[in-house]
């Protein structure tokens, strides 16, 4: 083994930038570590560096944090920034803190900066994107070419995948596909008709930043079950000991659905009740059988997401004002017929029965606005660098389609070569193998076992545990 082995992260978002941050706390001294990452501040990436007032982190400040940290370390580390006392709507009554998100953002790009000065030069930020993969050799948009000892993929967020029928329309200056791209939205008028695809936390942000902007025009949202993200709770409550490691699948909703109504009889919300479901998702997601898992997918995931990625109560103040004036209307309908009118796109959704509008119904708007979430079941195809290892047979796609195929000590499963690295990858693109990986705190405790496992294969560390089988 090389005395300092030169460790390359790829993709440096939370996932990446937290990834380096435990490598440089558990073995400073002995590894070289490049972040390779294209914006210009590490630990951002697509959901931390947005610049849009009205996105904000989805739970209490006093729950984000890397792991390591000392509890609340993110909240005391807001309450004293500039930010802070210029955005009185951050705080609510019960003195929880729910920041502009860009500020966890510019907080986790603090803990990199203090970890690279720390580093006496171990620990390097990239300012580009990786291209291809050459026989061991990292070789960036810039032309750099890094040779790397061991390789972490921390890339997981591609855009939505546009749908068949919207593809003909995509140059059309009503159709907005990548809603993250928020400066599209400054174009829409006040009183323009909006079509929004999806119903979830996106679409929620989405027309947050609309009404910000002073839209006040007509919005009509969409999914195939139109259901909305639930508010976050507001005060303390104890936490709930629900314990849903026994059974199927079916046994184990069952269970879920007793307990939140047993809660309930003792005064607790149903949010506590999810909460220790989500502590315990991982061991959950890993005790399921392949068909169970499927089913999930298939039956309970639009449930689950909208009960456990909750939005803040600022956005969801704003959906509860759009709806009682009218301005907001949430169906369950699919799109059907789309055309263009001009400037204007001209649509039918087919609409589910039971919400006393026609099966069909015909909509004539100036925006249409795609927010489905990232596409991750198009992860290794929607960047070059992935595709060349794919390509290599380093990597593969898990048999869930939600990213890239691990084992239990998150390596990438693919055809071994004494020419390639070890390949690991951190963050949601592993949660076919481990579940639960798509909020925090449970992505920054993975980017820590990653960080553990990557060390204790290049025989620097052991890891002080053993991923669950």
């Amino acid at each position: 083994m090389n005395t300092e082995p030169h460790i390359v992260i790829v993709g440096g978002g939370f996932s990446g930038a937290a990834v380096a941050i435990a490598l440089m706390r558990l073995a400073p001294a002995r590894v070289r570590v490049t972040l390779l990452e294209p914006r210009p501040l590490p630990g951002a990436g697509v959901a931390y560096s947005t610049a849009e007032p009205s996105h904000r982190i989805n739970v209490p400040a006093a729950r984000m944090q890397l792991a390591g940290d000392e509890e609340g370390a993110f909240d005391r580390w807001y309450r004293e920034q500039p930010a802070f006392l210029t955005d009185p709507d951050a705080l609510r009554e019960d003195g929880a803190a729910y920041p502009q998100r860009g500020q966890f953002g510019l907080y986790v790009a603090r803990r990199f900066a203090e970890a690279a000065a720390a580093s006496g030069g171990r620990l390097v930020h990239l300012q580009s994107s990786a291209l291809a993969f050459d026989e061991g050799i990292v070789v960036s948009e810039s032309g750099q070419r890094l040779r790397a000892d061991l390789l972490v993929l921390a890339i997981s967020h591609p855009p939505p995948s546009v749908p068949a029928r919207l593809r003909p329309w995509l140059d059309h200056p009503g159709l907005i596909a990548n809603p993250w791209q928020t400066e599209r939205l400054d174009a829409i008028g006040p009183d323009a008709r909006v079509t929004i695809i999806g119903t979830g936390l996106t679409m929620a942000d989405t027309v947050a930043a609309l009404s910000r902007r002073g839209h006040r025009g007509p919005i009509t949202a969409f999914s195939r079950r139109g259901l909305l993200s639930r508010p976050n709770l507001s005060g303390e409550y104890p936490e709930w000991q629900g314990e849903y490691l026994r059974g199927n699948l079916r046994q184990r909703l069952r269970q879920i659905r007793m307990d939140v109504a047993a809660a309930a009889e003792h005064g607790l919300p149903w949010q506590r009740v999810l909460d220790a479901v989500r502590n315990q998702g991982q061991q959950i997601w890993q005790g399921l059988s392949i068909a169970d898992r499927l089913r999930f997918l298939r039956h309970l995931r639009s449930y689950w997401d909208v009960h456990r990625y909750r939005i803040a109560p600022q956005v969801a103040d704003e959906l509860d004002r759009r709806q009682d004036d009218g301005s907001l209307r949430v169906l369950a309908a699919r799109l059907g017929a789309l055309e263009a009118r001009g400037a204007a796109l001209r649509m039918t959704l087919a609409v589910r029965q039971g919400q006393d509008l026609p099966a069909s119904l015909p909509l004539e708007v100036d925006n249409l606005i795609l927010t489905t979430g990232p596409a991750h079941g198009n992860l290794i195809a929607s960047q070059p660098f992935l595709r060349d290892l794919a390509r290599q047979e380093l990597i593969r796609a898990d048999a869930l389609n939600l990213g890239i195929d691990v084992d239990s000590r998150s390596r990438a499963r693919g055809h071994r070569r004494d020419d390639a690295p070890p390949v690991f990858v951190s963050g949601p693109a592993a949660r076919a193998r481990f579940g639960e990986l798509m909020g925090l705190p449970q992505v920054a405790d993975h980017a820590a076992f990653v960080a553990a496992e990557a060390l204790s294969q290049l025989q620097i560390i052991h890891p002080e545990r053993c991923p669950a089988s």
